[in-house]
This record gives C-alpha cells, sequence and structure tokens, in this order.
C-alpha cells in the first residue's frame, strides 16, 4: 500500500488581485504543487503555486546565463549554490508581490523554493516520483495523465499532472535533456523521438505528438538494482543458490554467455549481478545505447572502459547521420582498448555480428542481453539481426556463429498471475554444435519446473567440456543436479 501524492490538485482559494510589484512575478497565481526547500529534507503536505515557480525558474535561469558569460567557472555545485540565493530572493519577492507576506507561511515558501529549484536544476514538478525509491516505471501519456508502477503492485497508480499543457511537457522533456548533460540529443518537431539517460540512472524515452498524433508520451524506467549482486538475487526469488553457484563459476571459467527474456523481465537486473563476479583487478569493457550496467560506478572493479553510443544530431554526411557513434563503432573501438572481455548491455541490430565475432574469435567471457519471448526464439532472433546487418549474410552462417562461440543461454520469465510481478530464470542451456538440421543444439540444464510453476529445476548434465572447465572454476557440479532451493516466493 502506497501513500497518496502530497499533492492533492486543489487549487488555492481565490485572492485578491496582487498589488503592483515587479513586473516579472507580479499577478502570477494558480495552481498547487509539491516540493522541498532548497536545501532541506521533505517535508508535509503543501500546496504550491506552479505558474509562480515556472516564472521563478524563468528568471533564474536567465540570471545564471547572464552570471555565467562573466564567470565560466559558475559550474555544477557552484552554480547551484548560486541558484539557490537566486530562488529564494525571487520567492521572497513573490510573496511581497501577491500580497501574501503575511499570511503565506514560512514553510509553503520554502515548498515554492523547492519546486523551482527543482525546475532549474532537477526534473520539475517529475522530481516528487524519482524520489520514490519503491517506483519502477513512470509513465506520461500527455500533459494530464501520469501512472506509477511500483514494483510490488500489479496495477499502476494515477497521480498529478506533472505539466500543465502540451508545451510545458515538451520543455520538460528539452529539460530533462539538458539536466542529464548528454550532448546531441534534441527534442523537437523535426526530431520527435529521443532516449536519454538521468544522472541517477533512469532510462527515459520520450515521443512527441509527431509520432503519437495527439500528445507528448514518456517512459521512464527506474533501476532499483544498480548495486544488486547473485546472493541478492537469490534472497530476491530470481534464482536459487545453486543456480547462482552455475553462473559465477561460468564468469569464472570466462564463458560466453546471452541473458534473454522479454520487456522488464530482468535480463539487465541479472547481467549487473553477474559482472560483480569478474575479479576486482580485471580490464573490461561496457558497451551500451544508455548507460545501465553501471560497473565503472560500483566501487568494487578499478578498471572498468565504459562506453555509451551517441545519437546523431539529426544531419545526415555522406548518408551516414552526423555525430552519431553506434554500438557496432564502439565494439570496433573496443578491440583495441587491451579488455580482456566485453559486455554489450543489450543487442538489438547490426551490432549483433561483432558480438558474434567476439565471441568466436577473441578470448571468451563475453556477455550480453536480448529481447526475446521465449528461449527458443533466441536463435531466429539472432538470425533475424543478422539478415538486417547484411543482406549477403544467411540465417545459417547465424547459427553456426552461435554454435561456435556462444556457451550458455539464460533465460528469465516473468509471472504477472499474482498480486505482485515476479521475475526468475525459467531456464538455462548449454549450447553445443549445429545439429542435423542446420540449428544450434543444446543441453537443458535447468528447465521450468511444470506449466504452472515456471521457475527452474535442474534438468540435463552439462557436457565434459564444460564440466571440466566449471569444476576447474570452483563449481561442484554433482550439487546442480539437485532438486532447486528457490528461497521464497518473493519475485525479484
Amino acid at each position: 500500500m502506497h501513500a497518496e501524492p502530497v499533492y492533492n490538485g486543489e487549487p488555492y482559494p481565490p485572492s485578491p488581485p496582487a498589488p503592483a510589484g515587479p513586473a516579472s512575478l507580479s499577478g502570477v497565481l494558480g495552481g498547487a504543487a509539491t516540493a522541498r526547500m532548497v536545501g532541506q529534507g521533505a517535508v508535509p503536505q503543501a500546496r504550491i503555486d506552479y505558474r509562480a515557480a515556472q516564472e521563478i525558474k524563468r528568471i533564474v535561469v536567465e540570471q545564471l546565463l547572464k552570471e555565467k558569460k562573466a564567470t565560466p567557472s559558475l559550474t555544477g555545485e557552484v552554480e547551484e549554490q548560486r541558484g539557490r540565493a537566486l530562488i529564494n530572493e525571487q520567492v521572497a519577492i513573490w510573496a511581497d508581490a501577491t500580497g501574501r507576506g503575511g499570511g503565506y507561511s514560512p514553510f509553503e515558501e520554502r515548498e515554492l523554493a523547492g519546486l523551482a529549484f527543482d525546475m532549474c536544476f532537477r526534473a520539475g514538478r517529475l522530481q516528487r516520483y524519482l524520489d520514490d525509491d519503491l517506483v519502477e516505471d513512470i509513465w506520461i501519456e500527455g500533459p494530464h495523465r501520469v501512472f506509477l508502477k511500483y514494483s510490488d503492485d500489479a496495477e499502476p497508480m494515477q497521480v498529478a499532472p506533472v505539466a500543465d499543457s502540451e508545451e510545458e511537457l515538451q520543455e520538460l522533456v528539452r529539460d530533462l535533456i539538458r539536466a542529464s548533460g548528454q550532448s546531441g540529443r534534441t527534442f523537437s518537431t523535426f526530431s520527435p523521438e529521443v532516449e536519454l539517460r538521468l544522472k541517477d540512472g533512469s532510462r527515459v524515452q520520450a515521443l512527441g505528438p509527431e509520432v503519437t498524433g495527439e500528445f507528448t508520451h514518456v517512459a521512464i524506467r527506474r533501476h532499483r538494482l544498480k548495486d544488486a549482486d547473485l546472493p541478492t538475487m537469490v534472497s530476491l526469488g530470481a534464482l536459487d543458490e545453486q543456480m547462482a553457484n552455475l553462473l559465477r563459476a561460468c564468469v569464472r571459467a570466462r564463458r560466453n554467455i546471452i541473458f534473454a527474456g522479454e520487456q522488464s523481465s530482468g535480463k539487465t537486473s541479472m547481467l549487473r549481478a553477474v559482472l560483480r563476479e569478474i575479479p576486482a583487478s580485471e580490464r573490461f569493457g561496457t558497451l551500451e545505447t544508455t548507460f545501465e550496467l553501471w560497473t565503472h560506478k560500483n566501487g568494487y572493479h578499478r578498471h572498468v572502459v565504459p562506453m555509451e553510443a551517441r545519437a546523431s544530431n539529426g544531419e545526415r554526411v555522406d548518408g551516414r547521420a552526423a555525430g552519431e557513434i553506434t554500438l557496432l563503432d564502439l565494439l570496433r573501438s573496443a578491440k583495441r582498448m587491451s579488455l580482456t572481455r566485453v559486455v554489450v548491455g543489450e543487442v538489438r541490430g547490426e551490432e549483433i555480428t561483432a558480438m558474434m565475432q567476439a565471441m568466436t574469435s577473441d578470448r571468451p567471457g563475453n556477455m550480453c542481453t536480448i529481447h526475446a519471448s521465449e528461449p527458443e526464439a533466441v536463435f531466429d532472433r539472432i538470425a533475424e539481426l543478422y539478415l538486417l546487418a547484411q543482406s549477403n549474410f544467411t540465417p545459417e552462417l547465424a547459427y553456426r556463429q552461435i554454435a561456435n562461440g556462444l556457451h550458455f543461454l539464460v533465460f528469465l520469465s516473468v509471472d504477472e498471475s499474482g498480486p505482485a510481478k515476479r521475475r526468475f530464470v525459467s531456464h538455462i542451456w548449454e549450447i553445443k554444435p549445429v545439429g542435423p538440421d542446420g540449428r544450434p543444439t543444446y543441453n537443458e540444464i535447468y528447465r521450468p519446473a511444470s506449466e504452472w510453476d515456471q521457475r527452474a529445476v535442474p534438468y540435463a548434465a552439462l557436457s565434459v567440456r564444460n564440466r571440466q572447465k566449471l569444476e576447474a572454476a570452483g563449481l561442484r557440479t554433482e550439487l546442480v543436479a539437485q532438486p532447486a532451493a528457490w528461497p521464497h516466493e518473493v519475485g525479484a
């Protein structure tokens, strides 16, 4: 059960006309919101004037731009500190200009200052939802419909809007782009689609009305398990202890692994946890469209080379999107970085060819994730991406690359039959050579327990070759065949 949003959506009661005052703030009255006083902690319920906060933001941003021209060092925390002072000054002016100097409480003034600060430096009215650690997804469907998806709830909850108009919502998206610090990304009529990463690691995808037909839509995916390891995933019910031991040995034995599953099945969280088994001193690279693995900031690995793709600025030069850096470009660069292994956050295009080449020709131990509806579809999904990459590639080539380079496939499933969504490992396959039909064969090391319980249980034995390598890495293979010991019913 979750508390209702602090903002109840009720406007302020009618107020007398504002006295003459600074033109920038005079007469700016309107709805209510929640925020925090600049530099203060959480506070009780309050109603805040949105339009006043927007006007304060405009004034402060303009003033900061002028000051930064004279003082280029005004950046980062110094800029925020100066912004706090300007915001508090403008809030005092606003209180006097609206005739509320005596009736508008200091607490409500602090709340207005907090919202104005969020608008200047964070995510505006959206920030209160980003600050809720239990929120897993945020869906914005135009200016008047916002939904929160909590990790332990099956149904999303509608909450107060984060914008009063389509224009304000689009400006919010542009504010998120500026706050993210990711250069080259734009959101406009000519570029109505943008993907970006917020400073807290949240992934944002926005589509403008040129794509959706009427209103801007925004999906924000939160990463609640940024520091997860395999013991954490076991405690959450994503896999059992013996499966964790198997994956731990796969990493130490430098086996190539693909983590597959449908959208929001926990692939990235599982990959992030498995990466903690790479020795802290090992030098490896992570290649992502948008940073989500965060191994370079986990405080454990010391020699990670993080690489992030970059979107085009919208122009084309010699038939190529200007300024664009693709995952395929990064994979080529990674070969010259003296890396012991390569990890791709998600393969979904032509980079699959370079990824499979790395698995077959470079040092083993590489990993990636891929979208697939079921484990049987993974081979065809890879073949499909091969065909999209280059017309003269064939499914047979993809199948040979899979059989020659991939050692294990870990598939994650989602169960939404209960009150809360559960994510867990349902299959672990050991990939074997191409069979008579030209497709890779495999051992089902783990498979679903039953039609009604999709959680994985031991099924087939490892091949001699992989068993020897995993035993050398510390795995007691006789324990893999023991009955599964899932910790409890909670999903990851």
